[in-house]
């Protein structure tokens, strides 16, 4: 966890500005209340001011008067943003009248303060489900120029130290796609190594996993990885990353030598690509609550800027996590 503290003190020393579409949400205020007593971010809360102040005071959160408190339902800003929205969405169809009523959403709100440079990044899912969160993201937005994938990637802090970056892995994709195709799978791969390395910095060693390890089985479902695997190396021939490997292969040293010898990530891979959601997800949640390992997102990848979904079931201090991670995404970004 030296890694996440690393985040907090990070985003301490340049606080973005954060907006949190639900901003009357309990769980949010009090993940908001901590953010903002030790200034590792500048808040921006979305929702009526009046019920935020209630609610922050019937719990004794006393640095939510600290935040930007903006209501989308009256905000001197919804003319502008809707002109925004307009021009973004004309070609799809988009009215002036629909773009009106569509800003009053905190999650288009949201983005579009990120789009008109009012924000710095944004943090929701609490209340909302991912569908709705990505919606207005991909809308306003968008992708990394080169990039039309989006992906969830989970921070496993393990604690078995001898895997991956002294316990730490990223794994992906656990949030978004289904079922990749080989290039999809392949553009996960690469935004996975840079989530590595500019977020966490450190050099990144992917590992496309599969049960199979350098032919070691035959199948479809094995090609589609090998695909992936070469179709990456040319997407970012700067990153180390080599499949398809078998989980033991990707994290054990001497499993790896033995498998895949000539192999620059077998054995000590640190990210950890899955050649499905199912697997991705099942795999994530069972290493958590098997195996004690504590997962921290997911950091959503491919936006062209920080945009993260929450669970439903988020705790106060999952938010509070996911608002420094987002931080540094934007500190990142900048940079």
């Amino acid at each position: 966890m030296e890694i996440l503290q690393k985040f907090i003190e990070r985003a301490k020393q340049n606080p973005q500005r954060i907006v949190l579409p639900e901003g009357e949400e309990i769980r949010t205020l009090k993940a908001a209340d901590k953010i903002l007593s030790e200034n590792i971010a500048k808040i921006i809360l979305l929702g009526n001011r009046e019920k935020i102040l209630k609610i922050s005071n019937e719990n004794g959160l006393q640095n939510i008067i600290k935040a930007n408190i903006i209501n989308t339902e009256n905000s001197e800003l919804l003319d502008q943003y809707a002109d925004l929205l307009f021009e973004l969405r004309r070609n799809k169809g988009l009215t002036q009248e629909e773009a009106a009523e569509l800003v009053k959403n905190p999650l288009y709100f949201g983005c579009l303060m990120i789009k008109n440079g009012d924000a710095d990044g944004e943090l929701a899912g609490a209340l909302n489900t991912t569908g709705n969160v990505l919606r207005p993201a991909l809308q306003i937005v968008k992708t990394v120029p080169g990039i039309n994938v989006l992906s969830g990637a989970m921070l496993l802090f393990s604690k078995e130290k001898r895997y991956g970056e002294n316990g730490l892995l990223l794994v992906a994709d656990v949030a978004v796609m289904p079922n990749p195709t080989a290039a999809e799978l392949a553009q996960i791969a690469v935004a996975s190594g840079n989530t590595m390395k500019n977020l966490v910095g450190v050099e990144p060693k992917v590992a496309m996993l599969s049960f199979s390890t350098k032919g070691s089985a035959s199948n479809e479902m094995v090609d589609k990885v090998v695909e992936a695997t070469n179709l990456a190396k040319k997407l970012a021939p700067e990153l180390k990353i080599d499949g398809e490997l078998q989980a033991d292969a990707a994290l054990v040293p001497a499993v790896g030598k033995l498998k895949a010898p000539t192999s620059d990530v077998a054995g000590e891979a640190n990210v950890l690509i899955f050649p499905s959601l199912e697997v991705g997800n099942i795999s994530y949640k069972m290493v958590e609550r098997l195996g004690g390992a504590i997962a921290i997102g997911p950091v959503l990848q491919g936006m062209a800027s920080p945009i993260n979904d929450l669970s439903r079931g988020c705790s106060v201090e999952d938010i509070y996590n996911m608002v420094a991670i987002t931080a540094n995404q934007a500190i990142a970004e900048k940079n």
